[in-house]
């Protein structure tokens, strides 16, 4: 998909390969489609090509297709409550248009992602966490799957979370996909907390066959209330998603985050090694965080300049 973004040349990317070659030339607006052709996460087509496309010559339009509520990857839910309006802070925005969801295994859903290029990236600095004043979510099926089970997997995440955050309303829908807007059968939930300081934290799961309706919701919701007890600002799965673009922004970019991921250490190895940014990562110093695992991750990004614009 990179490859055809940027009209690049690319050797060794099959199947049994153990090293490719990549050479990147000018990267072009314009629409693209790329297919993973089974449930491959949409999300992660998304998070791949969108740095590459706000540098682009002109606007892009990204027709992804895959799963967009699978496993090892952010449902499409996650990216568009929790990524979006968070990397929106980097100074520009984008439109994520979800015309049919796809499950594992077969995949068959689509997403239409639309943005427009940028000059330079801003860096941002969350570190402030504030406290929790809302806790929202949706518990769907699609497909054969009852709805009975949306509403189970619901009240059995909201019993959790009320065992330890009992003055919030939480608000979780039970929803039934639409058959022309979902391909197969699924099930899953996705809570979200927002904070005083507009921060957003997530706890997710999909269900299994086997697996019951209660369990998930718990699953679910014994995420988010993990990702609340650490003080950081961000959730264990928006750290990584964060570091390309700390690396690229013009300025020092800063994170409070619960313990850093291996995800978010290798991300920050290939944007040293690749991009040449630097980062320091460090216990917060912060009273409230003392008895914490809390860390603040701090970027001297290279100010990316689009040379289109």
């Amino acid at each position: 998909m990179i490859r055809d973004l940027c009209d690049g040349r690319l050797e060794g990317a099959e199947i049994g390969s153990t090293e490719i070659s990549f050479t990147p030339e000018k990267i072009k607006g314009g629409i693209h489609t790329a297919d993973t052709k089974t449930a491959g996460s949409v999300c992660l087509l998304m998070q791949v090509s969108m740095p590459c496309v706000l540098f682009a010559a002109s606007p892009s339009e990204l027709h992804l297709k895959g799963g967009t509520n699978a496993e090892m990857a952010p449902q499409i839910d996650y990216t568009v409550m929790v990524f979006k309006p968070i990397v929106e802070k980097f100074g520009f925005r984008f439109n994520c248009d979800i015309k049919t969801r796809g499950y594992y295994p077969k995949g068959g859903g689509e997403v239409i992602v639309r943005m427009s290029p940028v000059k330079q990236l801003n860096p941002i600095n969350l570190t402030d966490r504030g406290c929790v004043t809302k806790i929202y979510g949706r518990a769907f099926v699609a497909g054969v799957l009852p709805f009975k089970v949306a509403k189970d997997m619901a009240a059995a995440a909201v019993r959790c979370i009320r065992k330890e955050i009992r003055d919030l309303y939480v608000n979780i829908q039970p929803v039934q996909e639409p058959k022309d807007q979902a391909f197969g059968n699924g099930n899953g939930i996705i809570i979200i907390a927002e904070t005083s300081t507009g921060c957003l934290f997530a706890g997710s799961s999909l269900g299994k066959r086997g697996v019951n309706a209660d369990k998930v919701g718990i699953e679910a919701a014994e995420m988010l209330l993990a990702n609340l007890r650490h003080g950081g600002t961000v959730d264990e799965y928006l750290q990584d998603q964060l570091i390309v673009f700390m690396a690229l922004a013009n300025g020092v970019s800063r994170i409070k985050t619960g313990p850093v991921t291996l995800h978010t250490q290798t991300a920050i190895h290939f944007a040293e090694q690749i991009a040449k940014a630097k980062f320091i990562v460090k216990k917060s110093e912060d009273e409230e965080d003392a008895s914490k695992d809390t860390y603040i991750i701090e970027c001297q990004g290279i100010g990316m300049t689009n040379p289109n614009l």
